[in-house]
């Protein structure tokens, strides 16, 4: 469909573009930024006026539930939550029921998310067969089918030489695979940061160490097998040191932080609200300075949801035996818009992290407003704001950001030139 968008002030990160102006699209691509190509006759069009158009969203970790976890979630509803954040393209990860570790399985969330047709969804395959760390999994048949990257999420390799082999092998084939470092023996039966709020609370640590003695040999292994790496979910300021380090000696690393490592600390879990139950835990305001210097930096280049949807009694037993995780995807932008209110990024940075920096971390074809590129974009209004949950489209409820007044409000997003969602 025809479809010129009018007045709007459009920001393309990737290419630096920053100035009102008009956007043009036909058959799902942008076909001009400016004036409309000669003979061009848009059936619809949108007054943009007031309203900023940035690429759509390309979240790296948004758990979709499906298959096997219907009642935390589905792809159709997860997918649409995303559309409601500005997210036009997705990764979902491997720990699925059954786990994401064959083509039937990657075949069937495609399958699903194109019926669906809120957002594009790009699967993450397992890294071993099951998540048990033990055997790799078929990685050639799981690219085939339309997985773009490896991961075995909080799952720990049974041995190290294992892991090493399955890097080694990864490498030769130039796939990319993406790491959630923690150390298992360190974290086991731990429950929050291991510091004051947790002696104060009674609650089992997990020490900083637990990432950083994961991170430090997951980085010497990175560097001997030559694979292409993205370090997921990092969360001490340590961390993110021991990224730009890598980074400085030139390794192939990319690293993305959850959006709510950015906002909160671990003096939130003072109440024993479980809504602040997540692995890996929150940690000290130092480690927050220390993440959000990297996402200013570049040294952190992406920022994602870590969205993990859950029923309503996941979250209402005592604080350890409630299931970690916060719905987030659906506030993406708008509670990524406190950073701008606050100061720490500008506009054009923050909206890097959460497009260009992304697509470019994992190779996706996604990230930017370019002729020819996709017409995936989203449309928001920085003169309104968001009451988050009052339109709610989640399965989950388990947000502690409800009830909030969040800066700027999405007002469209579309993908392929086609309005997914609109306010």
């Amino acid at each position: 469909m025809k479809l010129s968008i009018l007045g709007a002030r459009v920001i393309d990160p990737a290419s630096g573009l920053d100035h009102v102006t008009d956007l043009h699209l036909d058959a799902g691509k942008i076909i001009a930024i400016g004036a409309a190509p000669a003979g061009f006759n848009a059936i619809e069009s949108i007054d943009a006026r007031g309203l900023v158009a940035a690429p759509g969203l390309v979240d790296l970790n948004v758990a979709l539930r499906e298959p096997g976890y219907s009642r935390k979630g589905n792809i159709n509803s997860e997918t649409q939550a995303a559309a409601a954040g500005g997210v036009t393209s997705l990764c979902c990860p491997p720990n699925t029921k059954p786990v994401l570790d064959t083509s039937a399985v990657t075949e069937l969330i495609l399958d699903r998310a194109r019926e669906a047709g809120n957002c594009k969804v790009f699967p993450v395959g397992a890294l071993s067969k099951g998540l048990d760390g033990e055997q790799l999994a078929e990685l050639i048949a799981l690219r085939d089918a339309g997985c773009v990257a490896f991961s075995n999420g909080l799952e720990s390799f049974r041995s190290t030489r294992t892991l090493c082999r399955a890097l080694e092998y990864a490498a030769t084939f130039d796939l990319t695979v993406i790491f959630h470092s923690q150390d298992r023996d360190l974290a086991e039966g731990g429950l929050a940061h291991e510091g004051a709020v947790a002696s104060f609370l009674g609650l089992p640590g997990i020490p900083e160490t637990a990432e950083t003695v994961a991170l430090a040999r997951d980085l010497l292994l990175v560097e001997q097998s030559g694979v292409r790496a993205h370090f997921s979910q990092l969360t001490s300021a340590r961390g993110v040191a021991l990224i730009a380090q890598a980074q400085a000696r030139g390794l192939p690393v990319t690293a993305d932080v959850a959006l709510y490592q950015l906002i909160l600390t671990d003096e939130a879990l003072i109440d024993f609200s479980s809504l602040y139950h997540v692995q890996p835990p929150l940690r000290t305001k130092a480690d927050r300075d220390g993440l959000r210097a990297a996402v200013k930096s570049g040294v952190v280049s992406a920022i994602s949801s870590h969205h993990q949807p859950h029923e309503r009694d996941a979250k209402l037993a005592p604080f350890g035996a409630t299931e970690p995780g916060i719905s987030s995807v659906e506030l993406l932008l708008p509670l990524a818009m406190t950073l701008v209110e606050d100061g720490l990024l500008d506009l054009p940075t923050l909206l890097a992290r959460l497009s260009a920096g992304p697509a470019d971390a994992l190779r996706l074809p996604a990230g930017k407003l370019a002729v020819g590129s996709p017409a995936d974009l989203v449309l928001f209004d920085l003169a309104s704001s968001t009451v988050a949950g009052e339109h709610w489209l989640s399965k989950g409820e388990n947000c502690p950001f409800i009830g909030h007044s969040l800066p700027a409000t999405v007002r469209y997003t579309l993908m392929d030139g086609r309005v997914t969602y609109q306010a």
